[in-house]
């Protein structure tokens, strides 16, 4: 019998016993089998990089790799900055967002405010999706090209500590329930706003205060 199979976790934000339960039931309603579930702390999330392999396509240029080892277009980034991309290498002062953080003494959230600011400066340029550069200055501070600033304070979410998801792993039947209708009727689509009533991010939407959610 042909089956699928999927990793469905809870966000830090969302962990309670209440949303536990309903994922439980929801899961059991359309005959998908928990075969473990469990939870993953923020520190194991932080020390393996385990949200960044999830974001990837974004992470990558934000954690993973240096930036010397980025694809970036040297053309478009000279038309931004009026520097060329290896001269600006040679000087040391591109980073990747992790390693901007600790070179500036930065949070993850100051890093996320100033990325707001670059971008309305207009200081900041997309190379394509999920690949971002800007010129992050900081009172006091030297001016960095810095990749995927925004990403530190999403990954905060899941790596401060004391965090930590709750995860189920799962597989169904495949011929009973597509991989189509498992994203988008059983979870629901990401906004929770565009989710089927009787889905879970649907569910969790309608009753988030009852479920013991702050927001």
């Amino acid at each position: 019998m042909p089956t699928n199979s999927a990793f469905v976790f809870i966000k830090p934000h969302a962990v309670y016993d209440k949303v536990k339960d309903l994922a439980r039931e929801t899961l059991a309603k359309h005959n998908i089998k928990v075969l473990k579930e469990g939870t993953i702390t923020s520190e194991e999330i932080d020390e393996k990089k385990l949200i960044d392999q999830h974001y990837y396509a974004i992470a990558s240029k934000a954690t993973i790799l240096k930036p010397d080892q980025l694809n970036v277009p040297q053309d478009k980034f000279k038309d931004q900055f009026g520097l060329n991309w290896n001269e600006a290498l040679e000087k040391g002062n591109v980073f990747n967002a992790l390693d901007a953080c600790k070179k500036l003494d930065v949070t993850p959230d100051e890093m996320d405010t100033q990325w707001g600011i670059t971008k309305k400066a207009g200081k900041l340029i997309k190379f394509g999706g999920g690949f971002y550069c800007g010129l992050v200055e900081f009172e006091g501070k030297e001016p960095l090209y810095v990749f995927n600033g925004f990403f530190m304070s999403m990954r905060n979410k899941f790596t401060a500590p004391g965090l930590s998801i709750y995860y189920f792993s799962v597989e169904w039947d495949s011929d009973t329930l597509s991989w189509a209708d498992f994203r988008g009727k059983v979870l629901g689509p990401t906004d929770p706003a565009d989710a089927p009533a009787d889905s879970l991010r649907g569910m969790v939407l309608a009753k988030w205060q009852d479920l013991g959610l702050e927001a």
